[in-house]
């Protein structure tokens, strides 16, 4: 995995094409239609904004990317986001918001920071995945059960009980029987009928029933002509410039984070050409301000989508320009048929959508890293407050908790017959320092002492708290006994030159080897 261009890819052969990447797309095209669509329901846009995120992701990304087997398109992490700024903004406006955002991210991929995305702790953004499944799950609960959905979490969940109380008949039995399907389809054996994507038989399934029935519910509504139900971006007027410069940053940061970590997370899943995520973001930049200026969603890299375009034997990145163009041919010569498809349907797809966001794997690792404090603040603060007080409170916990794991020096002392053996651990940084001094205040002056500095971590104010005390501690008339710091300094760094990088799932931690033994 690189961020500067030196992984090779392979130049495809039509052959290969034809042999891996086209079955390949139109497994990518059969997940991502009925989500593109649900996606957009859950972002309170036209269905056509999530399907020309869809094709332009497709098509832009697919060919400009620096990850060849990431499949980007509209995600379910920017819905709340994007809900919540078309109820301000309106659609249009949010439209140009993406546009300006993808700018954005133009300028931060030819900066060539794209590594520096991958610094926020994953506690936070597990958090923020988890916090915006929880308010998806919580809207789209209501539409399941036939209702409708509140402005807020609290209200949707207030609300919820009088909703089950109130089901609307066939609506809450065709928003059940999807949810069904998804749940039963994750339980089957593997096997040909587990190679058909789960989100399609479940929307055609609903979709089959609500047909026999001759359901009276809510359907999604799809122009006839794809072009006419384009819309265009619009400026915002007055007031509202400030709200739209949160909104492009909001979109530009929060979607690079995503399509940066799913491209990290898809090196994973296979052995070819590795990713430049300069290159990636660029070229997502590209994308969502095309997306913007024609009336589409934000897009990101989507992991799903990618999981099953690797699993589905893809080589190369024409699987996904071959999906967007098998979406593109939907909407312009079959997009009529989408007209049949029951909201409520889209509604169980994205509740299953929700629920898988909130990873449990996710959970234990964090708890066995003593990181879900951050990840448990995080996930309150996007469902209590909103995404980015969510994303700020989880940051700002991260923080904390990094400065308090800088401050856990440990310092011992013991007198042995008259003299003082102190022995100081841990890690030794200014944050330790009061610690470190308030501990060595208590030796009596003129004592002799021996110092053992077995710590891990020491940076320059541990080393010059240290060095300063010893200094007046032998000018009163006592003695110390202590390893040159020099040498310890020297040692330290010696022995964290061959750094190992550690899980793209843990936080990084500059620690360093020092032999336990001190002064002898």
């Amino acid at each position: 995995m690189t961020s500067g261009g030196k992984a090779a890819e392979e130049r495809p052969s039509l052959k290969g094409i034809l042999a891996s990447d086209l079955p390949a797309s139109l497994v990518v095209f059969l997940v991502a239609l009925p989500l593109c669509m649900g996606i957009a329901l859950a972002s309170g846009a036209p269905i056509m904004a999530g399907l020309i995120a869809g094709v332009v992701g497709g098509l832009v990304v697919g060919l400009l990317g620096g990850v060849p087997l990431l499949v980007s398109g509209p995600a379910a992490g920017l819905a709340v986001m994007v809900f919540g700024f078309i109820q301000q903004l309106g659609f249009a406006v949010t439209c140009a918001a993406v546009a300006a955002a993808g700018l954005v991210q133009v300028a931060l991929g030819g900066l060539k920071v794209a590594r520096s995305a991958l610094a926020i702790s994953p506690a936070v953004i597990h958090g923020m995945l988890a916090g915006i499944g929880i308010l998806i799950v919580l809207g789209q609960v209501h539409i399941v059960l036939g209702g409708s959905p509140q402005s807020n979490a609290w209200n949707n969940l207030r609300e919820l009980p009088g909703q089950v109380l109130n089901l609307h008949g066939t609506a809450t039995l065709l928003g059940l029987l999807t949810l069904g399907i998804l749940i039963a389809w994750q339980f089957l054996p593997n096997g040909r009928m587990k190679k058909v994507p789960g989100p399609l038989v479940a929307v055609v399934g609903g979709t089959v029933v609500a047909a026999v029935l001759n359901a009276d519910v809510a359907r999604v509504q799809l122009a006839a002509n794809a072009l006419s139900a384009i819309q265009l971006p619009a400026l915002p007027e007055g007031s509202a410039w400030g709200a739209f410069a949160v909104a492009v940053l909001s979109l530009a940061l929060v979607a690079s984070a995503e399509s940066l970590l799913s491209a990290v997370a898809t090196d994973k899943l296979h052995t070819g050409a590795r990713a430049n995520l300069d290159r990636e973001l660029l070229a997502q930049g590209v994308a969502n301000t095309l997306s913007g200026l024609v009336g589409g969603l934000p897009i990101t890299g989507v992991i799903v989508r990618s999981a099953a375009n690797i699993n589905a034997g893809a080589k190369t990145r024409w699987s996904a320009v071959l999906h967007a163009v098998w979406m593109l041919a939907f909407v312009t010569l079959l997009g009529g048929l989408a007209s049949y498809v029951p909201l409520t349907v889209l509604a169980g797809l994205l509740v299953h959508v929700g629920l898988k966001l909130v990873n449990l794997a996710h959970i234990r690792e964090l708890r066995h890293r003593g990181e879900l404090p951050v990840y448990l603040i995080t996930v309150a603060g996007v469902v209590g407050i909103n995404l980015l007080a969510g994303i700020g409170l989880g940051l700002g916990a991260a923080i904390l908790r990094l400065l308090w794991q800088l401050g856990q020096v440990r310092v011992e002392s013991r007198d042995a017959n008259g003299v003082h053996q102190v022995c100081i651990s841990g890690a030794l940084t200014f944050v330790g320092v009061p610690k470190l001094s308030a501990a060595l205040a208590k030796i009596p002056s003129g004592s002799k002492v021996e110092v053992d500095v077995a710590v891990n971590t020491l940076d320059h104010s541990g080393f010059e708290a240290l060095e300063s005390w010893a200094d007046t501690h032998r000018k009163t008339g006592g003695t110390v006994t202590m390893e040159p710091l020099e040498d310890v300094w020297t040692r330290r760094s010696a022995r964290a030159a061959p750094v190992v990088a550690p899980p793209a799932s843990s936080p990084v931690h500059h620690v360093s080897s020092l032999a336990s033994g001190g002064a002898q």
